[in-house]
């Protein structure tokens, strides 16, 4: 096993705190655009090219930001039960 100095460990330890803020800002981004668009959307001012450029454009980022949901989902298993995260409780869905 190479060693490891305290520079190093640090610096290992604080990349995926850095991911995870990376993740969470691009979540909130994502979101704050598709709140944005969506807005604009249901104005109904837009042409039927843009609406469906819009409509595009929601569904990417509608995925994303579903995806960063999903990976906030596995992190909170892994941290309830690191030895078993299949068998932790599903978060119940939104009626």
């Amino acid at each position: 096993m190479p060693p490891t100095d305290a520079k190093t460990a640090d610096t290992q330890s604080a990349e995926p705190a850095q991911a995870d803020t990376g993740q969470i800002a691009e979540f909130e981004r994502s979101l704050d655009e598709l709140e944005r668009l969506v807005a604009k959307m249901e104005q109904g001012e837009q042409s039927l090219d843009d609406s469906l450029k819009s409509f595009e454009r929601g569904v990417a980022l509608y995925r994303n930001c579903q995806s960063a949901l999903e990976q906030a989902e596995l992190r909170v298993k892994l941290l309830s039960d690191p030895h078993a995260p299949d068998d932790a409780d599903e978060f119940d869905e939104l009626p």
